[in-house]
C-alpha cells in the first residue's frame, strides 16, 4: 500500500522522482526503490514525506483512508499551524494573539457593514 500511495501522491503533486529526491537530498534510485517496494524509508524520512505531501503517516502506510486528520480543521487553523511550526513558543503565542485580534477587528467591521 505504501508504494502505491507514495507514487500516487507524487503524481498528484505533478512531481518527478528526481524532484522529490532533490528535495530530500537523496539519490533518485533510492526514491525509486521506495516506490517499487524494494526499500523502505526510515521512520524519520517517512514522517518528512508525510509532511511534504500533507498527509498522515497512517495514510501513507495504508493504515487509514483519511489523508490528513487536519482535513477536519479550518483553513485558518491549518494556515496558523503551517506558518508557526518553526516559531519559538513565545513567537507562536504572540502570533496567535495578533491573529485573534485581527480576526476580531475584521468580524466587527463585517458586522458594522451588515447594519
Amino acid at each position: 500500500m505504501f508504494t502505491e500511495r507514495l507514487k500516487s501522491l507524487r503524481k498528484e503533486a505533478g512531481l518527478t522522482q528526481k524532484n522529490i529526491s532533490d528535495h530530500f537530498n537523496i539519490k533518485q534510485p533510492t526514491y525509486a526503490q521506495w516506490e517499487q517496494g524494494r526499500r523502505q524509508p526510515s521512520k524519520d524520512t517517512l514522517e518528512k514525506l508525510a509532511q511534504f505531501f500533507n498527509v498522515s503517516t497512517d495514510y501513507l502506510l495504508g493504515n487509514s483512508e483519511l489523508k490528513n486528520p487536519e482535513d477536519q480543521l479550518s483553513n485558518v487553523e491549518l494556515l496558523f499551524r503551517k506558518t508557526s511550526k518553526n516559531m519559538t513558543p513565545e513567537q507562536k503565542e504572540t502570533f496567535q494573539k495578533e491573529l485573534l485580534e485581527f480576526m476580531e477587528i475584521r468580524r466587527k467591521a463585517f458586522e458594522e457593514n451588515d447594519q
